[in-house]
Parts: structure tokens; C-alpha cells; sequence
């Protein structure tokens, strides 16, 4: 069964538009986020994710970030799937894409 682990900007714009619960997590380092960060989105280090201390409404939809989406963001998305029963996924471009898009 091939379920969908990505989600584009472009849908993750829909989502947001219409006013999805969605809860977008930055797993980058503090210093990664700090310097530039999705609007909304919150903080949360793919090794605080991986360790279990995560505080999130896990009834939204939840879509992981990271630099240029992949790596950190798909591995926390693939783990909070795995430990936890919620939609999720990670963005496609990571946060340098949303802000080329957005421009």
C-alpha cells in the first residue's frame, strides 16, 4: 500500500487557506529556526521528536519542515507515523522552497 508521505506547497497552501487544523513543525536546530522560519510554524528538533518529548495536537494534520525538505523533516515525519496515530507529512522543498514560492 503506497500511502502519501509528501506534501507539496502548493497543497500545504490549500490546507492552510482553508483553515485545515494544521500544526507545521520546523525540526531544524533553534539557530536553524530563529534565522528563518515558516510563519506559524513551531519549533520542535527532529532528535527532541525522536526522543518522544512532543507536546502537539495530534488531531491536525501535522507537516514536518526542515531546510530544503527531505532529510531531518521526512525521518521525524516518518517516526511520529510510526509512534503516534496521526495524519502527517513532510513539506517538499522544505523552508527555502516555501519562501521562493512565496515570492
Amino acid at each position: 500500500m503506497n500511502r502519501k508521505t509528501a506534501i507539496s506547497i502548493a497543497e500545504l497552501n490549500q490546507l492552510l487557506e482553508g483553515n485545515k487544523g494544521v500544526t507545521i513543525i520546523d525540526v531544524r536546530s533553534e539557530a536553524e529556526y530563529l534565522e528563518k522560519h515558516i510563519p506559524a510554524a513551531v519549533n520542535l528538533p527532529v532528535e527532541q521528536i525522536e526522543s518522544g518529548k512532543i507536546n502537539l495536537d495530534l488531531r491536525n494534520i501535522l507537516v514536518t519542515v526542515c531546510g530544503k525538505g527531505g532529510g531531518r523533516s521526512e525521518r521525524a515525519a516518518t517516526f511520529i507515523r510510526e509512534h503516534y496515530i496521526s495524519e502527517v507529512y513532510f513539506l517538499e522543498g522544505g523552508t527555502f522552497g516555501w519562501f521562493e514560492k512565496q515570492s
